[in-house]
């Protein structure tokens, strides 16, 4: 009880700083109110520089790269470890194994304890650990107080090395999975971003595929136990530790738990997949009957975040978007088209993302909307973005910049991700430096270069009844897609 007490009072003293800062820094006063002035006359002193946390970085005997990062600011102590994997990797047979793997890891106890002790010990400390693999990068996690680290992190390193894989978890997990593939299609906005993706990449790619009853029931226990022991190595893992401790016991505790984790010495790194754009060009469209708007994409393949235009790109997504931008200020402000609607570059750190634009319209003004799109497209390529679109896409970025680094934690974790995909360690200072060089001619540039209007991809959700004008305005042959869950029961007729 004394640890709350003291933890409450800690809270309440930050809280009465807090106000005491804001009374200070904004001076709430008669006199202050007198003074305002309108907001094109405030003056801002520039953003202070960003410095890194002081952290170290090591690695084990056995492989294992480890990350330190002491804040004492709260008497909490978190850690993740990546493991290099991913679902790209799975059998295309068993979609769906990899979230299993990282579900049942945790979920499904370990050779120590069971997932009720598991369960147990950690509700009692407040404390948890959480496992996961997703399309490109495994991960375990824990979270615990400063004084249950030592227990916290034994539970967490159990279930990173020795998972048991229990037939009743493994089970469970498939019915979860079952459920929420019988529910895709509730979302309109979930079946135009799935099925873009499967437009853009190709159906059967990684990038793309989708967890269907069949691949679920595919999937053995033995399965996820081979798939754990392909990939869960010390010598394939990042692990990083941030919070209220001494980096001399945490590297001894370190050792205790994990130093004797067996290394692979056949580990490999495994050749990515390989990406082209399947469809270039075509409208496609998804008949919803239900609906009373449409939900549109239009788009194609993109690049990766190393690509030495990166920043300008980044800049360019600025000009198109968010209040002021050019999409809201033609689609949504002039012409009254949406409510929503974006213009997005968005890549990834090792294989090509996509640009993609699109929101959702009233299904009367679909065909405007798209036509809408298209024409932006276009004019940032053909019309020099103006002195106050560029000065006002690059302030965005550089004034969000700060907020790449709320927390050690956050730190910590993009260190973690650069070194997972080999980016060197100070690549965000070196986009930042980019931002502020680009020029108006290098937005252009880039959009001349990496936009390609004949080979985008339009994909529309909604009630092909209300859509008017039809789609066939935009192209003589519509492709329709069906969403049909295979394996699943058809409705009965109401």
């Amino acid at each position: 009880m004394s640890r709350k007490i003291q933890h409450g009072k800690r809270l309440i003293y930050a809280l009465m700083v807090a106000c005491t800062f804001l009374l200070v820094t904004f001076n709430f006063s008669p006199v202050a109110k007198a003074a305002a002035k309108h907001y094109t006359e405030l003056q801002f002193a520039p953003l202070p520089e960003i410095k890194l946390p002081k952290y170290e970085r090591f690695v084990l005997q056995n492989g294992l790269v480890v990350y330190l990062m002491e804040d004492h600011e709260l008497p909490l102590v978190s850690g993740t470890a990546l493991v290099r994997t991913g679902s790209r990797w799975e059998d295309g047979n068993k979609v769906g194994l990899a979230a299993l793997t990282g579900t049942v890891m945790r979920d499904g106890g370990t050779k120590k304890h069971t997932a009720d002790e598991l369960n147990e010990i950690l509700e009692q400390r407040a404390a948890s650990v959480e496992a996961s693999i997703s399309e490109g990068a495994g991960s375990a996690s824990f979270d615990a107080l400063s004084e249950d680290v030592e227990t916290v992190f034994g539970l967490f390193a159990e279930v990173l090395r020795e998972p048991v894989f229990a037939q009743e978890k493994l089970d469970l997990a498939k019915t979860q999975a079952k459920g929420a593939i019988a529910r895709r299609n509730d979302n309109p906005d979930s079946i135009t971003s799935r099925e873009f993706r499967k437009l853009i990449y190709g159906k059967d790619s990684p990038y793309a595929r989708t967890v269907e009853y069949a691949t679920i029931d595919r999937i053995t226990r033995e399965d996820l136990v081979r798939f754990h022991g392909d990939f869960f190595h010390p010598n394939n893992t990042i692990l990083g530790i941030v919070g209220d401790f001494d980096s001399k016991k945490m590297r001894s505790l370190i050792q205790a738990q994990l130093g004797n984790w067996p290394r692979n010495p056949k580990m490999m790194k495994l050749p990515l997949p390989e990406v082209t754009q399947a469809n270039t060009g075509g409208v496609f469209f998804v008949n919803q009957p239900q609906l009373t708007q449409s939900s549109v994409l239009v788009g194609h393949l993109g690049g990766r975040f190393d690509n030495p235009d990166y920043a300008a790109l980044d800049v360019l997504n600025g000009v198109l978007n968010g209040f002021g931008g050019r999409l809201f200020n033609e689609l949504r402000s002039r012409q009254g088209l949406a409510y929503s609607v974006y213009g997005v570059w968005s890549p990834r750190f090792d294989y090509p993302g996509m640009f993609i634009t699109g929101g959702q319209t009233r299904s009367d003004a679909t065909v405007q909307f798209v036509k809408a799109l298209q024409a932006e497209i276009k004019r940032i390529q053909a019309q020099p973005v103006t002195a106050q679109e560029l000065t006002l896409a690059k302030e965005s970025t550089l004034n969000s910049f700060v907020f790449n680094f709320q927390d050690p934690a956050q730190t910590l974790s993009r260190l973690m991700r650069y070194e997972y995909y080999n980016y060197p360690a100070d690549f965000l200072f070196r986009y930042q430096k980019a931002v502020s060089a680009t020029t108006a001619a290098d937005v252009q540039r880039v959009a001349k270069q990496y936009l390609k209007p004949e080979n985008l991809v339009t994909l529309v959700v909604g009630n092909q009844t209300a859509i008017q004008p039809p789609l066939t305005q935009l192209a003589t042959q519509v492709t329709p897609i069906d969403v049909t869950i295979p394996g699943s029961q058809p409705q009965a007729q109401k």
